[in-house]
């Protein structure tokens, strides 16, 4: 038999489309694998910008295409990263476009401890590279906070712990931020409940505080697991107020103990550096004012002791006043003779000038005074009565300088209304020349209708009624078509029938 013979029998099996395959092996597939668990190391992790997760879930032997939808991305309890060994949980299900299969993904546990190790010293590795654990960047604690910010759940024992502990230490207003300190709302939450309390205002209804407290009890890794996400550490480095983390107890220890700027190894630890002990500040400051009084008081009495031993080595102070005593008791036996001289010789003088003093000397003053009084009269009246013809004389050549300067103006204004009036009437003539009336007295029209200037045959037929205007008024017409009937030459013209066309 010929091999390309087209008449060979054909067999009795059914014939299938690619796309009946393809169903059928999908809905095999989803119907035997519809819940499965896979473990296995991720790789090539990829997430584009549409919020879907791609990754590779293999073992030594085979791989699986794996795919997460956004919403379901975003519930997942762990982020998937390159390297973890983690057990999916989904559906198998098959991609007909390029004829695989491939899992969907709905929730990533990690496949034991030793994973969540290996992944947790990875990410502590890499924000230690960035110098997020560096202990310069610490802030110090303040000695007595007045407002504590605490981040725990209000409902647990945490809460209660601290606030027992600051009210038996040192009572301080506490304010509680709540968040969830376990699952997939803790990271974020943590994150935005430090975040929150460092974006408080000074001075408004809500005290900023001046310490913060990230508390929560112990437990297993897996519930400690939110306090090592990236967020929660970067935040609690970013943090502008001092930050303490109290979270699970001395043996637990997460990401954020090392980016906190203090480490507690419980809640309650926590309340006991965040505040000191009332009753021994108070006794330490009872303590430090006894020995501030007595050493004052052993400063004084030394001051004292030593003022003493000085004075010894001084003289008496009688014999320092006595030689100024003498001296003034001999100034004093010398002032009552010396006054008497002295009014002696003043009186002495008195009556000298008094012998000289004579009413001739003083009448002869006086008239001499008068003389002197009258001539200055005398010519006090010519000289007003000059000033007075010379003002009056001044007054007359202004008053002329004035008028000329009046005259003046008022033949300079009329002139120049002159000119500008001969300029108006040049520039209205010209206005008359060239505007379109001139054109109207050459034997053309001007068309408007109620929307302007009609210029076309076919703006006036649009228009249908319009204005016309000639040279000595306007006329109203419409637009229509008239008869025109042949007149013999010689008649006149048919009168306007109120059309054009």
């Amino acid at each position: 038999m010929d091999l390309l013979d087209d008449d060979a029998p054909r067999g009795n099996q059914p014939e299938y489309s690619v796309s009946e395959i393809s169903g059928a092996v999908k809905r095999v597939i989803e119907g035997e694998f519809g819940h499965v668990r896979v473990r296995g190391e991720i790789s090539r992790v990829s997430r584009p910008s549409s919020g879907h997760l791609y990754f590779d879930l293999k073992d030594d032997r085979a791989v699986i295409a794996a795919v997460s939808w956004k919403g379901q991305a975003a519930r997942m309890s762990v982020r998937p990263e390159e390297g973890m060994e983690v057990i999916a949980i989904g559906r198998l299900t098959t991609f007909p476009g390029q004829s695989k299969y491939q899992l969907i993904v709905e929730d990533i546990v990690p496949a034991g401890a030793g994973a969540l190790m290996v992944m947790l010293e990875k990410r502590k590795a890499a924000l230690a590279a960035e110098g997020l654990f560096d202990a310069a960047r610490k802030k110090p604690i303040p000695f007595l906070p007045e407002v504590i910010g605490v981040v725990t759940s209000p409902s647990g024992a945490v809460i209660r712990d601290i606030l027992h502990r600051l009210r038996d230490r040192f009572p301080r207003r506490v304010v509680i931020w709540p968040v969830a300190v376990q699952g997939e709302r803790c990271a974020p939450e943590v994150a935005a409940a430090i975040a929150g309390f460092n974006a408080i205002v000074p001075g408004g209804p809500v005290p900023r505080p001046d310490l913060i407290i990230v508390a929560r009890g112990g437990g297993s890794i897996e519930d400690l697991w939110g306090f090592n996400e990236e967020i929660v550490v970067r935040a609690a480095a970013a943090s502008r107020i001092p930050l303490i983390s109290a979270v699970g107890h001395e043996t637990d220890t997460t990401l954020i103990d090392h980016a906190a700027d203090r480490r507690a190894p419980t809640p309650t630890a926590a309340a006991e550096m965040a505040v000191p002990v009332r009753m021994e500040l108070l006794a330490w400051a009872g303590e430090q004012g006894a020995r501030l009084t007595r050493a004052m008081r052993q400063r004084q009495d030394l001051r004292a002791q030593r003022l003493a031993d000085l004075s010894r080595a001084l003289g008496r102070p009688e014999t320092l006043l006595d030689p100024a005593r003498q001296r003034f008791d001999n100034w004093t036996d010398r002032l009552g003779p010396a006054l008497l001289a002295a009014a002696t010789r003043k009186r002495a003088g008195f009556n000298a000038t008094a012998a000289r003093m004579q009413p001739g000397l003083l009448t002869g003053f006086i008239g001499r005074e008068r003389r002197l009084l009258a001539d200055r009269a005398g010519r006090l009246m010519p000289a007003l009565a000059r000033l007075a013809r010379d003002t009056a004389r001044d007054c007359a050549r202004q008053r002329g300088e004035v008028g000329q300067l009046a005259a003046r103006q008022s033949t300079a204004m009329r002139q120049r209304f002159d000119k500008l009036c001969e300029r108006l009437s040049v520039l209205d003539r010209m206005r008359l020349t060239l505007g379109y009336t001139e054109t109207l007295r050459r034997g053309y029209a001007v068309v408007r209708g109620e929307d302007g200037l009609l210029t076309t045959k076919a703006a006036a037929e649009a228009a249908g009624t319009f204005e016309i205007e000639f040279q000595d008024g306007r006329l109203p017409a419409t637009a229509g078509p008239v008869a025109r009937p042949r007149k013999p030459k010689g008649d006149p013209p048919p009168p306007f029938q109120g059309s054009l066309f």
